[in-house]
């Protein structure tokens, strides 16, 4: 696949890239390098492969969902640098 100038500006202008002119042909250059690499993928026989969900053959163990004592407003708040009654108090974000 060819990479021209204005599918470069797309993809630059998607992931937020800013790059000067002179750095514009390296980066096409680099960019048809991997678009060429991830074409070889297509060679490959995949017919009776199965798609993998995991990279892992390990398998997570989960504990049973059990209902119990839960955290008390007064004690999840005791060890809170600022609160109120109810609160965690926290710097403001969001002006």
């Amino acid at each position: 696949m060819k990479i021209d100038h204005n599918t470069l500006q797309k993809i630059a202008h998607l992931a937020r890239l800013e790059f000067d002119a002179g750095s514009e042909a390296e980066m096409v250059a680099d960019m048809e390098e991997i678009l060429t690499w991830v074409e070889k993928l297509d060679e490959l026989d995949t017919e009776n492969v199965e798609p993998l969900t995991n990279m892992s053959l390990e398998v997570n163990v989960l504990r049973k969902d059990e209902v119990r004592e839960h955290l008390s407003h007064e004690r999840g708040l005791r060890n809170a640098p600022k609160k109120d009654e109810d609160y965690f108090r926290v710097p403001k974000v969001l002006e």
